[in-house]
């Protein structure tokens, strides 16, 4: 079968470098003792790539390949309740990019990894030997209380997220014959009838372009910090 591609080549670093990074900041906080972290140093740089990669996909959502754009796949909540009923009545319905109902759980999951990022920020841990660069931003128990919330997000809102995320994608591949997880590799799907279109339009130079948006987006956050008066590297 002829294939047609989907996802340029940044879009897809994306994706995998989000999962790695959340995979890193569960290990980089639970295995922080066996690591010889007590500041949490590595948690804490970690959590400084996450908040850069998420202001390069909101950019990269504006100068991006046809697919990776927020006017391609955002679409209206009703838009997405439609699919739902759609795909329960067994009326088949294919998309190159992300569908209506798939859209809003990425949205979902990117929202989610990035208040708890920025609540990183301002965190103190219990043993107070582990801060954020903006802790002083807030009090101590305010802190604390963000610590709290900082960590509970990961254990009952992030991870339940992906797990419905990578079920539906299995679930897609094996009962509906759609590759999602193997065109987030190869960029590819096989051709079809497509809503969104019969193939991804590819921008000029995406490797030039995906590097200046993440010189903008590093600037961004970093400068940020260091604007609010935080210390970046400790």
């Amino acid at each position: 079968m002829s294939q047609v591609r989907a996802w340029d080549l940044p879009t897809r670093v994306f994706h995998w470098s989000f999962v790695t990074l959340i995979i890193c900041s569960w290990a980089s906080f639970e295995l922080a003792d066996k690591l010889g972290d007590a500041t949490l140093k590595w948690h804490r740089y970690n959590g400084y790539a996450v908040l850069i990669l998420l202001v390069w996909r909101l950019l990269w959502g504006f100068v991006g390949s046809s697919t990776a754009r927020w006017s391609a796949f955002v679409r209206w909540p009703w838009v997405a309740a439609g699919y739902l009923i759609d795909l329960v009545r067994g009326r088949e319905r294919h998309f190159l990019g992300h569908n209506p109902l798939g859209t809003y759980m990425i949205l979902a999951l990117l929202a989610a990894v990035g208040v708890q990022a920025t609540l990183g920020l301002m965190t103190v841990e219990h043993n107070d030997t582990a801060w954020g660069p903006l802790y002083k931003l807030v009090s101590e128990a305010t802190g604390k209380q963000v610590a709290y919330y900082h960590v509970r997000l990961l254990h009952y809102l992030i991870l339940p997220l992906v797990a419905a995320h990578i079920t539906a994608n299995v679930l897609y591949g094996a009962l509906k014959k759609d590759p999602l997880i193997r065109a987030m590799v190869t960029g590819t799907k096989p051709a079809g009838a497509y809503e969104d279109g019969p193939e991804a339009t590819m921008v000029a130079q995406p490797i030039r372009r995906a590097l200046v948006c993440l010189a903008v987006a590093v600037l961004f956050v970093l400068g940020a910090i260091a604007a609010l008066g935080g210390k970046i590297f400790y």
